[in-house]
């Protein structure tokens, strides 16, 4: 007679992933008054913490990794909330609701919320293996750069995005001479297009961050001690570095979900419906892993940002206790490069055919650019305009075209509130 495996432990909701999707949805649970069992189990070695610090202060050595934790000690007890760090899920069974756990303990649960997060992708290029080169992606790898950062006077920076953006502006602010490498012609072109790259070369640039555009790396060359000494790129020039930091993107990390049978998506992402629920029965995902029906932009999105995944956490929880309609957040994101300027993002745009700029972003204090497609608006990024933003949000919502009202948008004496 075979007997039926008997569960460690049972829980009301398990929460995987120890980030800000997981935080803000057992924070919302209990404000919303749920009672049940809540266990937040991840890899992560720290408690749920402030990621954008990672590439800022913590960085610049300006706070602890104590400093940029989301909550107190306390927090979890006072509110009933078991939280499980420097644990993974390393299998789920959506038919029994059950997962088992790297300390070989297996939890049934009632709902679960998958939020992985994401893994940066690792370039493996020769040269890989030498000490000096860094990703930054969590509290201890800010640490470890800040660390080789003392003792470094030039450092690279490997792609043009925010992570290259953000890590050049903090370096100089420490007295490092900063190049960025990068593929595309000015940084951030890739998401917002060339005038807002144009416009960040001319940032870092008055910095004095040399940019080096259109050119990829080809491999590490390092020292006789093993250290890297420089960048070589694919046209043969040599970038001189004692420290290297490596922006190249991030895969959502879908192992557990993709191993469990659950529908992946177009980008890689786990397949969500309107309201966040995977093809799993009673799973959720949030966060840089869900692949969901967007009910404002009428397609799949999967936006991997901090701000999103607090959004999409809150939300989750709502929908858990069956008090949600349909996802309708517009996912709304920044990036501060140093104390030299911050920009503002909803969206996002895929594709656009046309741009409209509000103020001047040649003197790049005070604009607010508006992505068309088809006339209408499908994104909106500001910068020292922050107001903006709620009108973009109206118009992206109302999906009303916007072409007769172009002029409106680019006159920045005009009314918004009018348009639309």
């Amino acid at each position: 007679m075979v007997t039926a495996r008997v569960a460690d432990r049972e829980v009301d909701v398990l929460l995987v992933g120890a980030g800000p999707a997981s935080d803000a949805c057992a924070t919302e649970l209990r404000e919303r008054g749920f009672e049940g069992s809540i266990l937040l189990v991840g890899r992560e070695l720290d408690p749920p913490y402030d990621r954008p610090p990672c590439s800022k202060e913590l960085l610049r050595g300006e706070t602890s990794r104590e400093g940029i934790r989301l909550h107190p000690e306390e927090h979890w007890e006072q509110r009933g909330i078991e939280l499980l760090t420097r644990t993974s899920v390393t299998k789920l069974d959506p038919a029994a609701r059950s997962v088992q756990l790297s300390s070989k303990q297996e939890v049934v649960y009632g709902q679960a919320l998958l939020a992985t997060g994401a893994m940066v992708r690792r370039l493996n290029v020769e040269g890989s293996e030498l000490e000096g080169i860094h990703y930054l992606r969590a509290p201890a790898n800010a640490e470890a750069i800040h660390k080789d950062a003392a003792e470094a006077q030039r450092v690279v920076l490997v792609g043009g995005s925010y992570i290259g953006c953000e890590v050049a502006a903090s370096m100089t602010m420490l007295g490092k001479r900063c190049t960025i490498l990068m593929q595309e012609g000015h940084p951030l072109e890739r998401g917002f297009g060339l005038r807002v790259g144009a416009w960040a070369r001319g940032v870092l640039e008055a910095h004095e961050v040399e940019i080096v555009a259109e050119d990829e790396l080809d491999f590490y060359r390092g020292d006789e001690d093993g250290h890297v000494e420089a960048v070589v790129c694919g046209s043969g020039r040599a970038l001189e570095a004692d420290l290297v930091v490596i922006g190249a993107g991030a895969v959502p990390d879908v192992m557990v979900a993709r191993a469990a049978g659950l529908s992946l998506g177009a980008s890689g992402g786990i397949e969500c419906d309107s309201r966040l629920r995977t093809s799993a029965d009673s799973v959720w995902a949030a966060g840089d892993v869900c692949e969901y029906d967007s009910a404002v932009h009428g397609r799949r999105l999967r936006v991997e940002h901090w701000e999103v995944a607090l959004a999409q956490g809150r939300y989750v929880a709502a929908s858990m206790l069956g008090k949600a309609e349909s996802y309708s957040e517009i996912p709304y994101f920044w990036s501060d490069i140093g104390d030299w300027t911050t920009l503002e993002y909803v969206g996002p745009a895929q594709t656009w055919d046309r741009v409209v700029v509000r103020g001047s972003i040649e003197d790049g204090e005070a604009f607010s650019v508006w992505y068309v497609d088809q006339d209408r608006l499908v994104a909106a990024l500001a910068v020292g305009r922050s107001e903006d933003l709620d009108h973009a949000r109206r118009l992206m919502r109302s999906r009303v075209s916007v072409v007769e009202h172009e002029t409106a948008l680019c006159d920045v004496a005009s009314d918004l509130s009018a348009v639309g």
